[in-house]
């Protein structure tokens, strides 16, 4: 009987199976479009060596791989977070702390709204998402 009363007071969230938190997946959600453009961007990239002449095949090869790379990772980390485990929440965070002076330096100072202001919208959205504290008290 004290077994069965201990089942039934296991939450939602501390079930393997059990849904995220709203928060957590918009955050999953958000790196998963930054991985999407991430690897739009590294083909656009690898489109561009294939019909033109780079100054070096070998660096324009090179960018193109470490942006999809980099796509790779966050779509990881974005199953990861979604999975709510502990471990991805501190890359995600320096990652999007990395990328506002990246958004703020194209958006304000270069004046490129169009690139900025994605980069910006998104690293704002899933700190935000983050920080909720329904996604605090999901994580343990």
């Amino acid at each position: 009987m004290a077994s069965h009363r201990r089942l039934a007071d296991v939450t939602e969230r501390d079930q393997p199976g059990g849904r995220a938190p709203a928060a957590l997946r918009v955050a999953a959600l958000l790196l998963a479009v930054e991985a999407a453009g991430l690897f739009l961007l590294g083909a656009v990239d690898l489109v561009k060596v294939a019909t033109g002449s780079p100054r070096s095949t070998t660096y324009a090869l090179i960018a193109a791989a470490l942006v999809i790379a980099t796509g790779a990772v966050l779509l990881l980390l974005a199953r990861a977070v979604l999975q709510r485990r502990p471990w991805a929440y501190s890359p995600v965070i320096v990652l999007q702390l990395l990328a506002l002076p990246v958004g703020f330096s194209l958006a304000v100072q270069a004046g490129q709204w169009r690139y900025g202001g994605p980069v910006l919208g998104l690293a704002v959205g899933e700190l935000a998402a983050l920080a909720a504290s329904t996604v605090r008290r999901g994580v343990r």
